[in-house]
This record gives structure tokens, sequence and C-alpha cells, in this order.
């Protein structure tokens, strides 16, 4: 097979320093990470290990400030560097949107005082985090959960199952979703539980069909006593931080989205330009031109949209209705280029002994994380249409 080495993606990026961190992410990615990312994806290995060294690094804090460990990068910055990890391996990629996801609630409406306590261990200091909103019985319907925080004296004792999340069993923190009062969004609460609390197990990692490497489990809450001063926001005001988190992780799908989606095409374009048939490369064939410009052409407009959606938070504007497009349009441009990578490869698509079967799988969990993308159609619809009128 071809010696073409994937070219680096061309990225408008705002500083000096921004370059040389992406520098610093891709050096990190393809030493340390892509090389193993196939054997220990295959034997369901978590590499600890890589997010140690991420953390040692600066990198499992950067949006957030640097008094409390943070890397204070713009999310632009931060999404470009998410994708170069995922275009590694997606269980690190997507690890280090979770944590980054765990993070927000503290980061954003904490006081000051949880934050000066938490936050440089949770963003520097060697932790990972955990985000525990879905239910077996409240996915898509969020506000319907179930888990309960009952008040007893200064503390909260949480009760209940939260289910699909990611880093479940290993997390050294989770930053849970309990229902606090009466029913709908209004009753619910937002807590950072420590992952050594009493009362506080996983079950056994989901079996998937990719990524494998990263476990997913419900997480039990029985009877775990947490302090206030770990309670997040006002009491009732959870679901709006739940939603407000949400909207920037689907910002960190989009990215991982992407990074799957180039390292697919990457694999695709130098298989093509190397493999031979009918006495010159499959590439000189316009069948598979084609295809290839047309994946080419969906990642760049998935990078452009999601970098969009990035800007207008960073500028402080609403952009909500951007993160659900960006989060709709890059998993689906996933999926298609993945597929389409499989099929550039022929018959060694479908063989485990090159990568773009594995891409394929991960990518279709992109298009049900952090919201179905039938529910990033519905949120998008509402911005455009107005609420259902039912």
């Amino acid at each position: 097979m071809p010696d073409r080495a994937p070219q680096p993606v061309e990225r408008q990026l705002p500083t000096d320093e921004a370059r040389d961190l992406i520098s610093l992410v891709r050096d990190i990615a393809q030493r340390e990470i892509a090389p193993k990312a196939a054997e220990e994806e295959d034997a369901g290995h978590f590499p600890r290990e890589v997010f140690g060294l991420l953390s040692e690094s600066g990198l499992l804090g950067l949006p957030y400030d640097s008094e409390y460990g943070g890397g204070d990068q713009p999310y632009e910055v931060y999404l470009q560097a998410l994708e170069e990890l995922a275009a590694a391996r997606l269980t690190v990629g997507l690890g280090a949107s979770v944590h980054t996801l765990a993070c927000h609630a503290l980061a954003n409406y904490g006081t000051k005082e949880q934050q000066v306590e938490h936050l440089p261990a949770m963003l520097g200091g060697g932790l990972l985090g955990a985000y525990c909103l879905s239910e077996p019985s409240s996915g898509s319907d969020a506000a319907s959960l179930r888990t309960k925080a009952v008040r007893d004296g200064d503390d909260w004792v949480i009760t209940g199952t939260k289910a699909w999340i990611t880093h479940g069993g290993i997390a050294d923190f989770y930053t849970v979703m309990a229902r606090t009062g009466g029913e709908g969004a209004r009753g619910i609460t937002a807590f950072l539980v420590p992952g050594d609390a009493e009362g506080l197990h996983a079950a056994l990692p989901e079996k998937k069909m990719g990524m494998k490497g990263s476990p997913t489990a419900q997480v039990h809450f029985d009877g775990v006593r947490v302090p206030d001063e770990r309670r997040i926001g006002d009491e009732g005001q959870g679901f709006a931080i739940a939603l407000s988190a949400l909207d920037s992780g689907r910002l960190g799908i989009a990215a991982c989205a992407i990074g799957v989606a180039q390292a697919a095409l990457d694999e695709a374009v130098a298989y093509a330009t190397g493999r031979q048939q009918f006495g010159r490369p499959i590439a000189d064939f316009q069948g598979l031109r084609f295809m290839l410009a047309d994946m080419a052409t969906q990642i760049e407009a998935g990078r452009a949209l999601y970098l969009a959606a990035a800007r207008l938070r960073d500028a402080g504007r609403p952009f909500s209705k951007q993160a659900a497009m960006a989060k709709l349009l890059c998993t689906d441009a996933a999926m298609k280029v993945t597929t389409d990578a499989v099929q550039v490869l022929g018959g060694y698509g479908y063989t485990a002994d090159f990568p773009v079967e594995r891409y394929m799988r991960e990518a279709k969990v992109l298009q049900i994380v952090e919201g179905t993308n039938q529910i990033q159609r519905m949120v998008i619809a509402r911005h455009v249409a107005g609420p259902d009128s039912r």
C-alpha cells in the first residue's frame, strides 16, 4: 500500500499560541494515541494513561479560566484540538469532550468557593469526569428523569439510576441531575458527586458495536449522601444548567465527528492513490474521484459550520440553533464519509486490517449521543418555525 501520508488540515486559528497548541495536540495524537488505537479498541482497553498525559499537558481544561487551571482558549480552538484527538482515536476525543461537559456546570454556575475548591483538580489535576442526565426511561425526554435527591439536614441523599454514562465506573467525579422538586424541568437540581461516594456503583459496561475502549455503563445511586456544598446552582436550576452544557457539548460531538470523517478520508485517499487496477491507480477512475471529492466537501462544510457556531459562542451570542445544526450536519456527514471510505477500499474496507470499518462503527454513535439527530431537527425547527402549536 502507499507511502502517501495524510496532509495536515489547513486551519484558521486566531493566534500563534493557538497554532502551537494544535501542533502539540497533533504531535501527541500521532505519537501517543494513533499507533495503539486499533489494538486497544479491539481489546476494549481504556487509555487512562493518555488522559493523564492530556491533563499534565493542559489539554483537558482548554476552554476554561486559567485562574483554575484551564487553558483560556476560545471554543474555536478547543474544538479543533478535539478534532485532532478524535481523528487519532474517538475514545480519546469523545472522552475529552465528555470531561469538558462534566466540568461545565461547576465552571459556569458554581460559587467562587466551589470553583476554588474543586476546579483545579478537575481541569488539570488528573481527574476524569462524567455527565449524568439520561436514565433508562428518560433519554430524549430528559425532563422526566426520576433520580431523586432528598434533603436531610445539611446533606442531600440521591437515589436512582443513570444510563449511557461515558466513563461510568471509572470517573473521579459525576455531574448529576436529580429531582429535588415536582415533576418537569423546574424540579431538577445539579450536584457534583465524588466518584468514590458510598452507595455509588456502576453496572458492567455496555457491549457496543464501536468505541469498545470507552466504558459506557449504568450508574446506580443507592442513598448517596452529598453535602449541600456540592449542590451546583439554585434548587430547580438543574435542567437549565443541563441544557446549557448540552449546547456546548453538541459542538464537541460535531468536532469529534469531523475528526473521524477526516481520518476516514485520509485512509481512503491513501488507499485509492496506491491501489492499482487495470494498470493505474483506482484514484484515476472518475467514480472514485467523485466519491473522494464529495467526502472532502462534506468534511469542509461540517468544519465550517461547527466553527461558525463556536465563534458565536465565543462572542457571547446565542448559538443553540447553530450548535444543533452543527451536531446534525457533522455527524450525518461522518456516517456518510466513513461508509463511503469502506466502499473505496472494497473488500479490504470490510476487514479489521484497515481502520475504516472501525470508523464507520464509531461514527454511528455520534448520531445518537447528546441528543439524537431527530432531536436536533426538533430544536432547529423550533428556532426556525417557532414552538410546536400542540
